[in-house]
């Protein structure tokens, strides 16, 4: 998130961003209670009546997968979960480390671009369709589309906002955006 208040406009843009992030991952932790539920339902019908639901897979593979690991994705980001191989990076001097990270962000932004526009092409092409999954209950496909595009568009606004931060960071000489926190050695008590 934009620490600086003289980045002008940003600020609100992220706490907005930041409110969209938090409903999202509420969204993805209904998911995660969802299949924690499911599967146990699942298995004590499978154990004590013998008559196991005929529709969990599918629910969870098509819906609840998707919308756990989606719409997490720009919440992560932003409190800086993705795996990073940071060990050098206070090495690099303070501008250079700010102009990669802006550039290696605008490439991110450009992935998750291409990948929120080939999942909308898909979603279109389902809905207008009317696409099911071939099983007992023929879920539409088009709900799991959507999913990912929503989980894509909002990490392309967190990616943006970080390629501003960063490249911001490297023109100022100030710190405009927050930075991962720095490696600690594990601990016996930590492992």
């Amino acid at each position: 998130m934009i620490r600086s208040s003289h980045a002008s406009g940003s600020g609100g843009f992220s706490r907005m961003l930041g409110a969209l992030e938090v409903g999202l991952v509420a969204v993805s932790a209904v998911a995660i209670a969802a299949i924690m539920l499911v599967v146990t339902l699942d298995a004590t019908l499978r154990y004590v009546i013998s008559s196991p639901l005929t529709w969990s897979y599918e629910l969870i593979g098509l819906y609840l997968m998707v919308a756990v690991f989606f719409l997490a994705l720009p919440d992560t980001l932003t409190h800086h979960g993705h795996i990073a191989v940071d060990i050098f990076q206070r090495l690099i001097p303070f501008r250079l480390r700010h102009l990669l990270l802006g550039l290696g962000y605008a490439l991110s932004t450009w992935i998750m671009t291409l990948i929120t526009w080939g999942a909308g092409q898909r979603l279109t092409t389902a809905f207008l369709r009317d696409e099911r999954i071939a099983a007992v209950v023929p879920w539409p496909t088009w709900i799991a589309y959507l999913l990912v595009v929503v989980g894509s568009a909002a990490m392309i606004l967190r990616c943006l906002a970080r390629v501003y931060g960063h490249l911001a960071s490297a023109a100022t000489g100030r710190e405009v955006v927050d930075m991962p926190p720095p490696p600690t050695e594990a601990g016996p008590e930590e492992i």
